[in-house]
């Protein structure tokens, strides 16, 4: 009887520390930042990398087109029809509702019918090139979760650039060429993603697999995020551990996924014949009826948050750190210089929250009541400044630094620095007797109430 009891007890007692301890690291998603546990020196913040969730940045974002008149409709015009490119009877007209295609429509609630749609003006001025640049704007660093996908109204283009920039459209780097002879339009050699591989992965590839021309039943035009990160995480994305591996020590790969505006340079309309038409030019035009960009804030793994204000997405830091990306930290917590955090090791990743100045650890903020665990300072990267040394950064009363990560500190004293004083969060705060910290009782608590559910008693 004493014995299954006892075994009982074991078993509850594993499963009580399973859920107060290691909860988070089921979750494998970066999505929460912190969270508490219990010690020896009572309930403490345990910290972890993470990540805002993506989401459809659509919604975030602005345009422009250049040049700026180059939507139809002003002044009004005819054009073909895609599905029969010599029923030119169709009409662009910017003043009526019902006739116009202003670029918002690029960005509206599809599953409409008839499809709503941006339109250029069209190809009148051949043999003048119709050049068209749209460039989507986000005023925020963007890390991209899935394919870039736009939808032709017009039949895909027969020449187009897909620009991204990672400084808010200073400069621009190619993306992927698109064209129905790549050696022709950009002395490139046709490629398709299937033909990379994970060392040749950020290779700029001109494609032909998505300029067919003028088809009805070919509108879609892709850049292949997630082809991409199946090189790492396996053709399902089943090894995402295996994908953050390679993004938290690869940055020219972690740069590849992030951009902070996407160009969509538009060289050539779709003609689907060798020659042009000249007798029919209102064949030729561009219409985009969607384009999707589904990502997450860029926030350095010290946010699940992004919130929009003033029109402008900022990360809701954490781990002491403040700025729109989370990229330095908050005054009064630059103990050491501000890093990333990483997500590595998987599956919690390491916080590298930023730690309090020395003129401040005798006083720390009230909001911030709970001190961070000792293992949630320790120093990740070589190069990052010591949390304690024999110099400058003594641990007070009696510590012993350890590896310049931590203090060791005597029974009666807790802290980064070992500068507080266990009993001073007792309720009767430091007599003469109190030589130690309360102790906790919130893990015997929760075991207590587990066992009443279950009938037994501690005797």
């Amino acid at each position: 009887m004493y014995l299954s009891r006892f075994l009982s007890l074991h078993a509850l007692w594993v499963t009580v520390s399973s859920v107060m301890q290691h909860y988070p690291s089921v979750w494998g998603h970066y999505d929460v930042c912190k969270t508490q546990i219990y010690t020896e020196e009572g309930k403490v913040w345990d910290y972890m990398a993470c990540q805002p969730e993506a989401r459809d940045m659509i919604k975030y974002v602005k345009v422009t087109l250049d040049p700026p008149d180059i939507t139809c409709g002003d002044p009004p015009e005819t054009f073909c029809a895609m599905g029969n490119p010599y029923m030119c009877n169709n009409e662009c007209d910017a003043s009526t509702q019902e006739l116009a295609h202003p670029p918002e429509l690029m960005f509206d609630l599809e599953g409409r019918h008839p499809s709503t749609f941006w339109q250029s003006t069209t190809w009148k001025d051949y043999p003048k090139p119709l050049h068209v640049n749209i460039t989507l704007s986000w005023n925020k660093t963007i890390e991209l979760t899935d394919n870039i996908v736009i939808t032709f109204e017009s039949g895909r283009p027969d020449q187009m650039i897909l620009e991204k920039s990672l400084d808010y459209g200073r400069t621009w780097q190619p993306y992927q060429y698109y064209a129905t002879d790549c050696l022709d339009a950009f002395h490139m050699d046709p490629k398709s993603v299937r033909d990379l591989s994970q060392h040749t992965v950020l290779e700029i590839i001109c494609t032909e697999e998505y300029s067919t021309g003028y088809m009805t039943n070919s509108k879609i035009i892709h850049f292949e995020i997630k082809d991409r990160f199946a090189f790492f995480a396996g053709p399902r994305l089943h090894n995402m551990a295996s994908l953050y591996g390679q993004l938290d020590t690869t940055k020219k790969l972690r740069d590849f996924f992030t951009i902070t505006d996407l160009r969509i340079r538009l060289l050539r309309p779709g003609t689907g014949e060798i020659y042009v038409d000249e007798q029919h030019l209102a064949r030729y035009f561009y219409a985009i009826s969607d384009i999707r960009v589904y990502g997450r804030c860029k926030c350095n793994l010290h946010a699940t948050g992004c919130k929009e204000e003033n029109k402008r997405l900022l990360c809701e830091c954490e781990h002491n750190t403040t700025g729109p990306d989370c990229g330095k930290c908050k005054k009064n917590y630059q103990g050491r210089p501000w890093s990333p955090g990483s997500y590595l090791p998987i599956p919690k990743g390491t916080a590298n929250i930023c730690i309090p100045s020395i003129s401040s650890i005798g006083n720390p903020p009230k909001f911030d009541r709970i001190w961070p665990n000792i293992s949630s300072l320790e120093v990740s990267k070589p190069n990052q400044a010591n949390v304690c040394d024999n110099e400058l950064l003594h641990c007070q009363n009696g510590g012993t630094c350890i590896n310049n990560v931590r203090c060791q500190c005597p029974p009666a004293y807790t802290g980064i620095l070992c500068e507080k004083l266990k009993c001073e969060r007792d309720p009767g705060g430091c007599s003469q007797n109190s030589g130690q910290g309360p102790v906790s009782h919130g893990p015997l608590l929760l075991l207590t109430a587990l066992l009443g559910a279950t009938g037994l008693c501690i005797c």
